[in-house]
């Protein structure tokens, strides 16, 4: 009876002891997974830094201003005038009752086909 104790309390013994190892390496894995995703996003923190610089670098007022001067004639544009605003009430709404489209019966339908030109002349 002893010895069914003892070999059931080693078997108990060594598989714990597999579980524990188990649980070590999938903790291992799991801090090695949160500590790659860290530095992931510390990278991307450190690019989204750069765009950001950049784009506040291109978006100087004075820059724009120079390029609008250098362009304004190539671009054809023209000077900012009050006639080229408009009133809020001269803004057209979509209504709050939208009539679908009346649908179009098609009488001449087309074949479409996957055939290649050289084969559809064969």
């Amino acid at each position: 009876m002893r010895t069914l104790l003892y070999i059931l309390s080693f078997a108990a013994l060594v598989g714990l002891g597999f579980w524990a190892y188990q649980e070590n390496y999938r903790t291992k894995q799991i801090v090695n997974e949160a500590e790659r995703l860290q530095v992931q996003i510390s990278q991307a923190r450190a690019r989204l830094g750069v765009l950001k610089a950049e784009w506040a670098y291109l978006n100087r007022p004075d820059r724009l201003r120079e390029l609008a001067e250098l362009n304004f004639t190539p671009l054809a544009l023209m000077p900012i005038s009050p006639d080229q605003f408009g009133r809020m009430d001269q803004v057209d709404y979509p209504s709050s009752d939208p009539v679908p489209a009346p649908l179009v019966e098609i009488n001449n339908p087309v074949e479409v086909s996957t055939m290649s030109m050289q084969e559809a002349g064969q």
